[in-house]
Parts: structure tokens; C-alpha cells; sequence
């Protein structure tokens, strides 16, 4: 990509993240956004994208992209590797505690590239 489309995405809200090819099933990466925040983006196992924020808000540690993946009654999850609250991709609530949640970001694939919609 050149400058100026970087330029462009980041306008329209969009970060790029990595090529979908560099997305592992059930594995997770983190993202920094241009606002200096933390995605933690998931390629799930039946191939679709989802991204919640990286900062585990009960332990304050960005380590939700090193999370397990699972789901509850069908529903897509991701289970926090510090003390393993269980927090849904779809809505970012906290299944443990519904005091907590995740914020939740947009994903989207162009040519192949993944990208994040900043709020």
C-alpha cells in the first residue's frame, strides 16, 4: 500500500491489520490502533473474523489476543489466559461478571488484507 492509501483507510476509520493468510483458526493477534489503543483479533474456527479490545479488564494486562477461543451454546467466545473470565466476541460481555465488558470492533477483508474499524 502506498502512503496516501494508508492516509485513506485511516480516514474512513479502517486500520489495516495483516494479511488473512497470517490469521492462524482459533489463534489471536493483537493490533495497535492509530489511537494508541489494542485490538485483539481472532480468526475463528469456521473462517470468520472478530476483534474485542486487547486489555483484559480484570487483570489490566493487554493479553486478551492470547486467549482461548471457544463459544458458549453456539455463541463465539475468547476466555481471558489471566483468571479466565469468558467474554463474547460478538458483544464483548463477560459471561463471569456482567459488570465488565470488551469493546468490540468491526473487521472486514479487502484484497485480502484485514482491516479494523477504529470508534
Amino acid at each position: 500500500m502506498t502512503i496516501l492509501s494508508d492516509v485513506a483507510v485511516e480516514l474512513a476509520g479502517w486500520t489495516p491489520a495483516c494479511p488473512l493468510s497470517s490469521l492462524l483458526p482459533g489463534r489471536g493477534v493483537a493490533v495497535l490502533l492509530p489511537d494508541g489503543g489494542q485490538a485483539a483479533l481472532f480468526r475463528l474456527p469456521d473462517g470468520t473474523l472478530a476483534a474485542v479490545g486487547n486489555i483484559d479488564p480484570f487483570g489490566r494486562a493487554a493479553v486478551m489476543s492470547r486467549g482461548i477461543v471457544g463459544d458458549r451454546h453456539g455463541e463465539p467466545t475468547v476466555a481471558s489466559p489471566l483468571l479466565k473470565q469468558v467474554f463474547s466476541l460478538a458483544d464483548g460481555r463477560c459471561f463471569d461478571d456482567e459488570a465488565y465488558t470488551l469493546p468490540v470492533y468491526d473487521v472486514r477483508v479487502v484484497d485480502g488484507f484485514v482491516e479494523i474499524r477504529s470508534r
